[in-house]
Protein backbone atom coordinates (compact mmCIF):
# COMPACT_ATOMS: atom_id res chain seq x y z
CA UNK A 1 0.00 0.00 0.00
CA UNK A 2 0.88 3.24 -0.25
CA UNK A 3 1.60 5.06 3.05
CA UNK A 4 2.49 8.39 3.76
CA UNK A 5 4.28 9.66 7.28
CA UNK A 6 3.29 13.46 8.38
CA UNK A 7 6.44 14.12 10.66
CA UNK A 8 9.88 13.03 10.54
CA UNK A 9 11.05 13.16 14.05
CA UNK A 10 11.87 10.47 15.93
CA UNK A 11 8.37 8.44 15.87
CA UNK A 12 7.47 9.55 12.05
CA UNK A 13 10.72 8.39 10.97
CA UNK A 14 10.66 4.87 12.92
CA UNK A 15 6.61 4.89 11.22
CA UNK A 16 7.97 5.25 8.06
CA UNK A 17 10.97 2.60 8.68
CA UNK A 18 8.53 0.59 10.27
CA UNK A 19 5.83 0.36 7.25
CA UNK A 20 8.57 0.09 4.56
CA UNK A 21 9.70 -2.75 6.98
CA UNK A 22 6.42 -4.50 5.77
CA UNK A 23 6.73 -4.46 2.20
CA UNK A 24 4.63 -0.68 2.18
CA UNK A 25 5.53 2.19 -0.27
CA UNK A 26 6.22 4.72 1.78
CA UNK A 27 6.88 9.08 1.82
CA UNK A 28 7.84 10.73 4.89
CA UNK A 29 7.10 14.80 4.76
CA UNK A 30 8.69 17.34 6.91
CA UNK A 31 8.06 20.86 7.01
CA UNK A 32 9.64 22.90 4.94
CA UNK A 33 12.84 24.24 6.50
CA UNK A 34 12.71 21.58 9.52
CA UNK A 35 16.10 20.83 9.82
CA UNK A 36 15.56 16.78 10.70
CA UNK A 37 14.18 16.14 7.67
CA UNK A 38 17.42 17.94 6.31
CA UNK A 39 19.50 15.50 8.12
CA UNK A 40 17.62 12.71 6.44
CA UNK A 41 17.72 14.11 3.06
CA UNK A 42 21.10 14.74 3.32
CA UNK A 43 22.35 11.20 5.07
CA UNK A 44 19.29 9.12 4.91
CA UNK A 45 19.51 9.01 8.97
CA UNK A 46 18.90 10.35 11.97
CA UNK A 47 20.14 9.76 16.07
CA UNK A 48 17.95 6.18 15.84
CA UNK A 49 17.85 4.67 12.64
CA UNK A 50 18.98 4.83 8.72
CA UNK A 51 16.24 5.31 5.98
CA UNK A 52 16.45 2.71 3.01
CA UNK A 53 16.91 4.54 -0.30
CA UNK A 54 13.32 4.23 -1.32
CA UNK A 55 11.42 6.26 1.27
CA UNK A 56 10.33 9.20 -0.76
CA UNK A 57 11.19 12.28 1.48
CA UNK A 58 9.28 16.04 0.86
CA UNK A 59 8.22 18.71 2.37
CA UNK A 60 5.45 19.08 -0.45
CA UNK A 61 2.18 18.24 1.95
CA UNK A 62 0.15 18.04 -1.60
CA UNK A 63 2.65 15.65 -3.02
CA UNK A 64 3.04 13.95 0.22
CA UNK A 65 -0.99 12.76 0.57
CA UNK A 66 -1.37 12.56 -3.20
CA UNK A 67 -2.28 8.86 -4.32
CA UNK A 68 -1.94 7.90 -0.42
CA UNK A 69 -3.63 4.63 1.15
CA UNK A 70 -3.36 5.89 4.74
CA UNK A 71 -1.74 8.56 6.36
CA UNK A 72 -0.04 8.32 9.52
CA UNK A 73 0.67 11.87 11.88
CA UNK A 74 3.39 11.41 13.58
CA UNK A 75 4.04 15.64 15.38
CA UNK A 76 3.42 17.57 18.42
CA UNK A 77 -0.27 17.01 20.32
CA UNK A 78 -0.11 20.60 20.54
CA UNK A 79 0.23 21.29 16.55
CA UNK A 80 -2.78 19.30 15.47
CA UNK A 81 -5.29 21.51 15.44
CA UNK A 82 -3.05 24.10 13.93
CA UNK A 83 -1.99 21.07 11.12
CA UNK A 84 -5.32 20.15 10.54
CA UNK A 85 -5.76 23.75 8.61
CA UNK A 86 -2.72 22.73 6.27
CA UNK A 87 -4.36 19.67 5.49
CA UNK A 88 -7.17 21.08 4.12
CA UNK A 89 -5.66 23.35 2.67
CA UNK A 90 -3.24 20.95 0.88
CA UNK A 91 -5.66 20.45 -2.24
CA UNK A 92 -6.19 16.72 -1.84
CA UNK A 93 -9.54 14.81 -0.80
CA UNK A 94 -8.87 13.59 2.88
CA UNK A 95 -10.39 10.29 2.47
CA UNK A 96 -7.96 7.82 3.45
CA UNK A 97 -7.54 7.12 6.97
CA UNK A 98 -4.97 9.13 9.38
CA UNK A 99 -3.92 7.35 11.68
CA UNK A 100 -3.06 9.57 14.89
CA UNK A 101 0.67 8.29 16.24
CA UNK A 102 0.55 10.42 19.08
CA UNK A 103 -0.06 10.86 22.39
CA UNK A 104 -1.20 13.65 24.22
CA UNK A 105 -4.28 16.33 25.39
CA UNK A 106 -4.75 20.12 24.08
CA UNK A 107 -4.10 22.43 26.71
CA UNK A 108 -6.54 25.42 26.91
CA UNK A 109 -9.67 22.77 26.43
CA UNK A 110 -8.17 19.51 27.67
CA UNK A 111 -9.89 17.41 24.67
CA UNK A 112 -7.97 14.67 23.07
CA UNK A 113 -6.68 14.64 19.65
CA UNK A 114 -9.43 12.24 17.92
CA UNK A 115 -11.88 14.96 19.06
CA UNK A 116 -9.66 18.25 17.88
CA UNK A 117 -9.07 16.08 14.42
CA UNK A 118 -12.67 15.22 14.28
CA UNK A 119 -13.75 18.76 14.96
CA UNK A 120 -11.32 20.19 12.12
CA UNK A 121 -11.49 18.09 9.61
CA UNK A 122 -15.06 16.62 9.86
CA UNK A 123 -16.49 13.32 11.34
CA UNK A 124 -16.82 11.86 7.66
CA UNK A 125 -12.25 11.41 7.63
CA UNK A 126 -12.17 8.13 9.26
CA UNK A 127 -9.47 8.77 12.63
CA UNK A 128 -8.04 5.92 14.42
CA UNK A 129 -4.79 6.05 17.22
CA UNK A 130 -1.64 3.72 17.66
CA UNK A 131 -0.36 3.94 20.98
CA UNK A 132 1.41 1.48 23.68
CA UNK A 133 4.60 0.63 24.26
CA UNK A 134 7.55 0.41 23.05
CA UNK A 135 11.12 2.61 22.09
CA UNK A 136 12.48 3.03 18.70
CA UNK A 137 15.81 2.69 19.86
CA UNK A 138 14.23 -1.25 20.67
CA UNK A 139 12.24 -1.91 17.97
CA UNK A 140 15.00 -0.39 15.46
CA UNK A 141 17.61 -3.39 16.92
CA UNK A 142 14.64 -6.12 16.50
CA UNK A 143 12.87 -6.44 20.20
CA UNK A 144 9.53 -7.41 19.52
CA UNK A 145 6.37 -5.54 22.06
CA UNK A 146 2.81 -4.99 21.91
CA UNK A 147 0.50 -2.01 21.03
CA UNK A 148 -2.50 -1.29 20.87
CA UNK A 149 -4.94 0.22 18.11
CA UNK A 150 -8.63 1.94 18.29
CA UNK A 151 -10.68 4.14 16.23
CA UNK A 152 -14.95 4.59 16.56
CA UNK A 153 -15.12 2.07 13.66
CA UNK A 154 -14.75 -1.70 14.65
CA UNK A 155 -13.46 -2.68 10.92
CA UNK A 156 -11.20 0.40 10.38
CA UNK A 157 -9.34 -0.57 13.38
CA UNK A 158 -9.38 -4.34 12.27
CA UNK A 159 -8.17 -3.03 8.68
CA UNK A 160 -5.48 -0.91 10.00
CA UNK A 161 -4.40 -3.88 12.28
CA UNK A 162 -4.20 -6.34 9.54
CA UNK A 163 -2.34 -3.87 7.34
CA UNK A 164 0.66 -3.00 10.20
CA UNK A 165 1.32 -6.06 12.09
CA UNK A 166 4.08 -8.13 11.62
CA UNK A 167 7.15 -9.49 13.71
CA UNK A 168 8.43 -6.60 15.72
CA UNK A 169 4.73 -5.48 16.46
CA UNK A 170 1.37 -7.34 17.74
CA UNK A 171 -1.68 -5.40 18.40
CA UNK A 172 -4.81 -5.17 20.44
CA UNK A 173 -7.56 -3.47 19.67
CA UNK A 174 -9.06 -0.86 21.66
CA UNK A 175 -12.42 -0.47 21.97
CA UNK A 176 -12.88 2.52 24.30
CA UNK A 177 -11.08 5.57 22.67
CA UNK A 178 -11.51 7.85 25.04
CA UNK A 179 -9.85 5.86 27.85
CA UNK A 180 -7.41 4.73 25.37
CA UNK A 181 -6.40 8.27 24.76
CA UNK A 182 -6.87 9.59 28.07
CA UNK A 183 -4.32 6.70 29.34
CA UNK A 184 -2.04 6.84 26.35
CA UNK A 185 -1.83 11.28 27.16
CA UNK A 186 -1.56 10.96 31.22
CA UNK A 187 1.53 8.20 31.14
CA UNK A 188 3.57 10.70 30.24
CA UNK A 189 2.68 12.68 33.07
CA UNK A 190 3.61 9.81 35.20
CA UNK A 191 6.92 9.54 33.42
CA UNK A 192 7.73 12.92 34.54
CA UNK A 193 6.30 11.94 38.23
CA UNK A 194 8.34 8.82 37.71
CA UNK A 195 12.28 10.67 36.98
CA UNK A 196 10.75 13.32 39.79
CA UNK A 197 11.61 10.30 41.86
CA UNK A 198 14.72 9.12 40.39
CA UNK A 199 16.23 12.71 40.62
CA UNK A 200 15.01 13.25 44.36
CA UNK A 201 16.48 9.59 45.31
CA UNK A 202 13.08 8.13 45.85
CA UNK A 203 12.94 5.29 42.93
CA UNK A 204 11.60 3.01 45.39
CA UNK A 205 8.27 4.97 45.41
CA UNK A 206 7.53 4.08 41.80
CA UNK A 207 5.33 1.23 43.04
CA UNK A 208 3.44 3.65 44.91
CA UNK A 209 3.65 6.28 41.54
CA UNK A 210 2.30 2.95 39.54
CA UNK A 211 -0.81 2.39 42.05
CA UNK A 212 -2.13 5.72 42.89
CA UNK A 213 -1.46 6.94 39.05
CA UNK A 214 -3.73 4.42 37.41
CA UNK A 215 -6.05 4.90 40.20
CA UNK A 216 -6.82 8.68 39.52
CA UNK A 217 -6.45 8.72 35.61
CA UNK A 218 -9.76 5.53 36.46
CA UNK A 219 -11.65 7.55 38.40
CA UNK A 220 -11.13 10.61 35.31
CA UNK A 221 -12.31 8.11 32.61
CA UNK A 222 -14.85 6.88 34.43
CA UNK A 223 -16.32 11.04 35.27
CA UNK A 224 -15.62 11.52 30.98
CA UNK A 225 -17.94 8.30 30.22
CA UNK A 226 -15.03 5.67 29.18
CA UNK A 227 -14.61 2.78 30.75
CA UNK A 228 -12.00 2.70 33.78
CA UNK A 229 -10.35 -0.89 33.23
CA UNK A 230 -8.96 0.72 30.26
CA UNK A 231 -6.56 2.37 32.26
CA UNK A 232 -5.02 -0.94 33.22
CA UNK A 233 -4.64 -1.88 29.26
CA UNK A 234 -1.71 -1.26 27.37
CA UNK A 235 -2.53 2.47 26.44
CA UNK A 236 -1.49 3.54 30.43
CA UNK A 237 -0.32 0.89 33.06
CA UNK A 238 1.02 -1.53 30.25
CA UNK A 239 3.23 1.39 29.28
CA UNK A 240 4.49 2.28 32.55
CA UNK A 241 7.87 0.06 31.87
CA UNK A 242 8.94 2.10 28.91
CA UNK A 243 8.17 5.30 30.21
CA UNK A 244 8.44 5.14 34.44
CA UNK A 245 11.79 2.93 33.86
CA UNK A 246 13.70 3.05 30.20
CA UNK A 247 16.61 5.16 30.04
CA UNK A 248 15.29 5.88 26.63
CA UNK A 249 11.91 7.64 27.78
CA UNK A 250 12.07 11.56 27.19
CA UNK A 251 9.64 12.55 29.60
CA UNK A 252 11.16 10.58 32.58
CA UNK A 253 14.29 11.72 31.77
CA UNK A 254 12.81 15.30 31.53
CA UNK A 255 11.69 14.46 35.26
CA UNK A 256 15.14 13.37 36.53
CA UNK A 257 16.87 16.35 34.74
CA UNK A 258 14.32 18.81 36.08
CA UNK A 259 15.09 17.98 39.43
CA UNK A 260 18.66 18.16 38.29
CA UNK A 261 18.50 21.49 36.87
CA UNK A 262 19.86 20.19 33.53
CA UNK A 263 19.10 21.63 30.28
CA UNK A 264 16.33 18.91 28.32
CA UNK A 265 16.71 19.29 24.65
CA UNK A 266 13.90 17.10 23.14
CA UNK A 267 9.74 16.90 23.67
CA UNK A 268 8.72 16.30 26.87
CA UNK A 269 4.61 15.65 25.78
CA UNK A 270 3.73 15.35 29.36
CA UNK A 271 4.58 18.67 30.44
CA UNK A 272 1.64 20.38 28.16
CA UNK A 273 -0.60 17.05 29.58
CA UNK A 274 0.18 18.02 32.77
CA UNK A 275 -1.93 21.32 31.98
CA UNK A 276 -4.44 20.00 30.07
CA UNK A 277 -5.52 17.38 32.71
CA UNK A 278 -5.84 20.24 35.21
CA UNK A 279 -8.44 21.49 32.69
CA UNK A 280 -10.13 18.13 33.11
CA UNK A 281 -9.54 17.67 36.40
CA UNK A 282 -11.44 21.20 36.93
CA UNK A 283 -14.68 20.51 34.28
CA UNK A 284 -14.86 16.88 35.45
CA UNK A 285 -14.61 17.93 39.69
CA UNK A 286 -11.84 15.23 39.93
CA UNK A 287 -8.75 15.38 41.83
CA UNK A 288 -5.77 14.19 40.07
CA UNK A 289 -2.90 14.73 42.32
CA UNK A 290 0.22 13.16 40.79
CA UNK A 291 -0.63 15.37 37.83
CA UNK A 292 -1.40 18.15 39.62
CA UNK A 293 1.91 17.59 41.94
CA UNK A 294 3.81 17.49 38.37
CA UNK A 295 1.65 20.16 37.35
CA UNK A 296 2.83 22.54 40.73
CA UNK A 297 6.13 21.51 40.15
CA UNK A 298 6.65 22.46 36.34
CA UNK A 299 4.43 25.59 35.87
CA UNK A 300 3.86 26.50 39.35
CA UNK A 301 7.95 26.32 40.28
CA UNK A 302 7.20 24.73 43.62
CA UNK A 303 9.67 22.97 45.38
CA UNK A 304 9.85 19.35 44.31
CA UNK A 305 11.38 18.01 47.37
CA UNK A 306 8.56 19.37 49.65
CA UNK A 307 5.74 18.23 46.97
CA UNK A 308 6.97 15.00 46.51
CA UNK A 309 7.36 14.48 50.11
CA UNK A 310 3.61 15.69 50.69
CA UNK A 311 2.10 13.40 48.10
CA UNK A 312 3.59 10.12 49.01
CA UNK A 313 5.49 10.36 52.69
CA UNK A 314 3.17 12.72 54.82
CA UNK A 315 -0.22 11.43 54.67
CA UNK A 316 -2.31 8.80 55.69
CA UNK A 317 -4.51 7.41 53.22
CA UNK A 318 -6.76 4.12 52.96
CA UNK A 319 -5.40 2.36 49.86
Amino acid sequence: MNITVLGCGRWGSFHAWYAHSLGHHVTLWGRCGSARLQELIATRKNDYLQLPPDIRLTSDLATALQGADICIISISAQQLRAFTSQLKGSGNALRMPFILAMKGLETGSGKRLSTVFEEELGPQVPCSVWVGPGHVEDFINGMPNCMLMASKNKELTKMLVNIFSGSLIRFYYGSDLLGVEIGAAAKNVMGIAAGMLDGVGYSSLKGALMARGTHELACLIKAMGGNAMSVYGLSHLGDYEATLFSRHSNNRRFGEDFISGKPFGKLAEGVYTAEALMDLSRQYDIELPISRTVYEIVHDKKNPFDELNQLFLRSIKKE
